[in-house]
């Protein structure tokens, strides 16, 4: 097996921001925001062994209620273009990276999976039993999920990482 990690929704190539924090090696699985999700899902249902599960700003909207999910899609629809634009913005605050250097087509299934994705507790604790450690970081200044409730969240499965003055790519 080779170093996994899955890029965020509408991003390629972007695990290079993510450097000063990233194990790499071969039981290691790394996802950032949608990413994170993958990475998750991966650890869950792989047959080989995942020691250190590393979630960098994992997707975390459950504490949005239908209306706010309902209206990113309708805006994503709209234009896609304006849409991904701001969101690029959101992602890089407050740092000054050009996200769009990252920036891949995305679709509205992928928008909806990660607007809708629900944590399972059960999961969580079924990969902590399996033996895989999880970490969590997220950025105190993040624009795009709610790290207050995050880290509430996975504080019971992870360490989390809650970093000061950083936004959702971390810098």
């Amino acid at each position: 097996m080779t170093f996994k990690y899955f890029s965020g929704f509408s991003l390629e190539n972007e695990k290079e921001l993510f450097e000063d924090y990233l194990v790499e090696n071969d039981l290691t699985v790394s996802g950032f925001s949608y990413g994170a999700i993958k990475a998750f899902e991966y650890a869950l249902t792989t047959k080989r062994r995942v020691d250190l599960l590393q979630l960098f700003s994992p997707a975390f909207f459950e504490t949005k209620d239908e209306k706010f999910k309902r209206m990113q899609l309708m805006y994503y629809k709209k234009d896609e273009q304006a849409y991904c634009n701001t969101f690029l913005q959101n992602v890089s605050f407050p740092s000054k990276v050009n996200m769009k250097d990252y920036y891949k087509e995305a679709t509205a299934q992928e928008l909806e999976e990660l607007l809708y994705y629900k944590w399972d507790e059960k999961d969580l604790e079924e990969l902590l039993n399996k033996g895989t450690k999880i970490e969590v970081y997220l950025g105190q200044k993040d624009k795009i999920i709610d790290t207050t409730s995050a880290k509430e969240f996975f504080e019971k499965f992870a360490t989390v990482y809650y970093i000061k003055e950083k936004g959702h790519i971390l810098k």
